[in-house]
């Protein structure tokens, strides 16, 4: 075996060790999932009056824990394939798919559409 071919078999084997170390578990979900619910309260906030946009921020961060334990965690499908996960997510009619690798998390399908079904049915 040349140097060149061990060198990559060694770098290939090194990267798939660092990949499965940081292949993201369902609470990290749970939090990409919070966070984007957060971003779309922001983006629902710019064309609300003051005082309502503080209400419903209040609303949502005192209840936002809850919502995902009863409404996500339990409607979530992880299929964990070592060095990257894939969850798929039916809330409300609306199908999510989204790939997780290297505690980053890349949407594939519907995160928008669900995002905007939950902050709708929170309020």
């Amino acid at each position: 075996m040349s140097l060149l071919r061990l060198s990559l078999v060694v770098t290939v084997l090194a990267a798939s060790v660092v990949l499965a170390l940081t292949n993201p578990t369902m609470d990290r979900y749970l939090d990409f999932i919070q966070a984007e619910l957060s971003k779309a309260m922001d983006r629902m906030d710019q064309s609300t009056p003051g005082r309502e946009g503080a209400v419903l921020r209040n609303i949502f961060r005192r209840h936002s824990q809850e919502l995902l334990d009863t409404m996500v965690r339990p409607r979530t499908i992880r299929n964990n394939w070592g060095i990257l996960s894939r969850f798929e997510t039916t809330v409300l009619g609306t199908r999510v798919v989204v790939i997780g690798i290297g505690n980053q998390f890349i949407p594939i399908e519907g995160v928008d559409e669900a995002v905007l079904t939950l902050g709708r049915q929170v309020f």
